[in-house]
């Protein structure tokens, strides 16, 4: 007895060591905590966080089942991805709407993008404060300039929109609430490249500051902005049937319409012709004649509203 109380002080007496954990963890810790102040009732509880670089293949095959993806842009086209699994989302969810977490498992459902649009400002509040301390800390670059772009009900066109890369991925543990419910939420950003404020374009269109001024004409009108309107398609209406329109009509479109768009300047002459499509999660219009090879522009009435149907689009 007398030699395991000696054993027992010595171990009593042993330092306490302190393992330092890597900045971007800590950045992470600190910003994600930082984020969900806004959201009392959500009282986070950081538990383990990892951090680790992997391929696009990784990633999506560590993605939480049911989890909310939010796309992620930023400079230079990057494109990263914030996934939050069914236990945070509700969680959030209760928090905001109720002001507390409820106890017990929350109903699993499939994620909506109300539940996207009411996480944006925890998600944004995160990337800028993480941004924050690492630029605090000296170290800028691969979350620099990344905020919420969009929302996916469905994992499977990740693979399509993300770069075939390598992502830094941040994943962590969560206790939430009073209930310490217990979920995980998870960032992957492109691990590749320094990208700085002076990379990112201005999205204002506007000169940067100590940028040289144009030196002709030419390069002046370089500079300007040129409006340009894609036209899927034209017809025709009494005014009677105009002004009976309400939300929830819909309006008959052939079905050539997505494969053919006008793209017409101010004027209404037509510059070019291309076809509807998508690019990294938004509408996007791949150009196919330019200039002459494009044709004349229709007329405006050209199109009768009997015009068979190939897709159909709501007024509302």
């Amino acid at each position: 007895m007398h030699s395991d109380s000696v054993l027992r002080r010595k171990l009593g007496r042993r330092p306490v060591v302190q393992v330092a954990e890597d900045p971007g963890i800590r950045a992470f810790r600190l910003a994600f905590a930082r984020a969900a102040e806004t959201v009392p009732a959500f009282r986070p509880d950081i538990g383990t966080v990892t951090e680790a670089v992997r391929s696009l293949a990784e990633l999506l095959d560590g993605l939480p089942e049911r989890a909310l993806l939010t796309i992620l842009e930023g400079p230079g086209e990057g494109l990263g991805l914030m996934a939050m699994d069914p236990v945070v989302v509700a969680a959030l969810i209760e928090a905001m709407t109720t002001g507390r977490v409820t106890v017990g498992a929350a109903t699993p459902r499939k994620p909506t993008r109300t539940d996207a649009a009411m996480s944006a400002g925890l998600i944004d509040g995160t990337l800028a404060g993480l941004e924050a301390v690492l630029l605090a800390e000296g170290m800028q670059g691969w979350v620099q300039g990344f905020r919420y772009a969009s929302f996916l009900d469905d994992a499977r066109p990740l693979g399509l929109l993300l770069e075939d890369r390598g992502y830094r991925v941040l994943a962590a543990d969560l206790a939430l609430g009073e209930a310490r419910r217990v979920g995980r939420v998870l960032l992957a950003l492109p691990a590749a490249g320094q990208m700085t404020a002076a990379a990112a374009p201005d999205p204002s269109g506007r000169q940067a500051q100590g940028a040289p001024p144009p030196q002709g004409i030419g390069d002046g009108a370089m500079l300007a902005t040129a409006e340009l309107s894609a036209v899927l398609h034209r017809l025709s209406l009494p005014l009677s049937a105009v002004l009976l329109l309400k939300a929830g009509d819909v309006l008959a479109l052939p079905a050539a319409a997505l494969d053919a768009v006008s793209v017409e300047g101010i004027d209404g002459r037509r510059l070019a012709t291309g076809k509807l499509g998508q690019n990294h999660g938004f509408r996007a219009l791949r150009l196919q004649r330019i200039g002459d090879a494009a044709g004349p522009a229709p007329s405006k009435a050209s199109a009768p509203a009997t015009e068979p149907a190939g897709r159909r689009v709501a007024t509302g």
